[in-house]
């Protein structure tokens, strides 16, 4: 790929969002960022990555932690920030990539090659896929969602200025229940390409 391009997607918990940006990564051949960023910085930085997990987009807890000058104790935002400086190093190297969550199309606005997207899908759809990846029963799939959605809003807001799904921070946002996600890839394929089009 000539152009550098990044794409930042966002989703709401159960709607397909992170199979799409499988397909993206395949369709324009560029590597995938997301939980996998932090084996890769573990090994960088020669820390076990399972230590890293579990402060993975988990928002700081404020009772516990505290800074100065700049400085955390926080795991949880120390961990962020890693990923944070990871992403910006790879922009800055000139790489094209798609990433997943991480506050990206916050921490990336400033990169004219990004384009933001995010991903919704009716509760209904999003009730039947985590049923079906988790062998729930609805009531407990509805809790999930639910729960993901909380922490991943709490997690974003923290470290955005803008809100956790609201359309205003993203270049687009769509519903991918209603085309289906080969059909939504498709869309977004489209919509990068004109971007870099104009790039």
């Amino acid at each position: 790929m000539d152009k550098q391009i990044i794409i930042s997607i966002s989703r709401e918990y159960g709607s397909g969002g992170h199979a799409i940006a499988e397909d993206l990564s395949k369709r324009f051949n560029i590597p995938l960022y997301d939980s996998n960023l932090l084996e890769i910085i573990a090994t960088e930085k020669n820390v076990d990555k399972e230590s890293l997990k579990q402060y993975d987009e988990v928002p700081r807890v404020r009772l516990f932690t505290r800074k100065v000058k700049g400085q955390t104790n926080s795991l949880e935002e120390n961990v962020a920030n890693m990923q944070f400086e990871f992403l910006k190093k790879k922009a800055d190297a000139g790489e094209s990539y798609i990433v997943v969550g991480r506050c990206s199309e916050h921490i990336l606005k400033d990169y004219p090659c990004m384009v933001s997207i995010f991903i919704l899908g009716s509760k209904e759809a999003k009730i039947k896929r985590i049923m079906n990846l988790f062998h729930l029963s609805e009531d407990d799939a509805i809790d999930k969602i639910e729960r993901e959605n909380f922490r991943r809003k709490m997690y974003h807001n923290y470290y955005c200025k803008g809100k956790w799904g609201d359309s205003r921070n993203y270049d687009f946002s769509i519903n991918d229940s209603i085309l289906g996600l080969e059909a939504t890839a498709d869309i977004i394929e489209d919509y990068v390409k004109k971007r870099m089009e104009l790039m």
